[in-house]
């Protein structure tokens, strides 16, 4: 028996590329990825497969920006991509995951293979983690000057030149901290997040692990209508005397793995909304409503990604209240605030 890695786009725009075990493959833009963005170079990545120790080695060989779970790796430096975790190849764009597969060889028989899906326990808790480190309290009118910079992290002893991006307990201790919760129940918890896009910004959380809207079926129909309910009580319990218009939804493709429902104002008055990236996350196709992917599950049991919804994010900045189109980031904040509440 052996294992088999593979890179998998998680918008499904190509075929899955094979990594064999320790041998370098490089890869970037060209006709494999089907990335056509001369921002990312034609040798953006080097991914070195560790199948018998279940990850991939990630150095960065472009100039531009490749990131894990929104962490960004550098030039000529190296991370640890696990099951569960998402690569950007440049710029937060072109999301990619890894699978593992066992190949059982049987003489005389054709080779079995047992896809090891990114789901299993161990992989979620740690990809959950890391959904803390951006996902976890901060009160709503409180100083957001962490927007800028991160808090720093502890060094963790139990494992060796552990790259220090993992936040290897970060949202299973989070979701458990009096502290960071807002709501809780047997279901979900929800938590202020970190880094808000709005004046008010929450997510919630179910306590199962569910990697990824992906992985969401029939089954979890009622809970992401509780998901949604719960959202709404918190809108309620400490909005409740705001005049601000709230959304409810998930990102079509996520940066972090856990499943997480969006919780935000329509202000977008924060600090931390910081570029086009940032904005069009929340103003176009790519943010799925609530309700929308609810509906999704009734019908066809699954959540569909339309093909290109990660271009989305590349697209010019426009109002989401008036249409007007802005040319940087600074103005689209000067002229949302004309829209605000009096």
């Amino acid at each position: 028996m052996r294992r088999v890695c593979w890179l998998v786009r998680q918008d499904s725009r190509h075929e899955r590329i094979k990594l064999p075990h320790s041998e370098a493959v490089v890869i970037g833009r060209g006709p494999e990825t089907k990335i056509t963005d001369k921002k990312c170079s034609r040798q953006q990545v080097q991914l070195k497969a560790e199948c018998t120790r279940g990850y991939v080695k990630v150095k960065q060989v472009g100039v531009n920006p490749t990131s894990i779970d929104s962490v960004i790796i550098g030039k000529d430096q190296e991370m640890k991509l696990h099951p569960g975790q998402v690569l950007h190849m440049v710029n937060e764009l072109y999301p990619y995951i890894i699978e593992f597969e066992e190949a059982i060889e049987s003489p005389g028989l054709e080779t079995h293979r047992k896809r090891k899906r990114s789901s299993n326990s161990d992989s979620i808790e740690r990809d959950a983690a890391q959904e803390a480190a951006s996902g976890t309290a901060m009160e709503p009118g409180s100083s957001l000057s962490q927007c800028s910079v991160p808090p720093k992290k502890e060094k963790d002893t139990s494992t060796k030149k552990e790259t220090p991006s993992h936040w290897s307990q970060g949202l299973k201790i989070s979701m458990q901290d009096p502290k960071m919760q807002v709501y809780k129940d047997e279901q979900v918890v929800v938590i202020k997040d970190k880094y808000p896009k709005a004046r008010y910004h929450w997510l919630v959380l179910p306590w199962a692990s569910i990697s990824s809207l992906k992985a969401v079926t029939r089954e979890h129909l009622e809970l992401l209508k509780h998901m949604h309910t719960v959202g709404e009580k918190v809108i309620a319990d400490f909005a409740g005397p705001s005049k601000l218009r709230f959304r409810l939804g998930y990102h079509a493709i996520p940066s972090m793995s856990h499943v997480h429902l969006h919780v935000i104002s329509q202000d977008f008055d924060s600090p931390c909304l910081k570029n086009k990236k940032h904005w069009n996350s929340f103003n176009t196709e790519y943010f799925l409503e609530s309700q929308a992917v609810i509906k999704m599950i009734q019908g066809a049991g699954r959540v569909t990604v339309k093909e290109g919804t990660s271009e989305l994010l590349k697209l010019p900045l426009r109002c989401h209240e008036c249409q007007q189109l802005l040319p940087s980031i600074p103005q689209l904040k000067e002229h949302l605030s004309k829209h605000w509440p009096k």
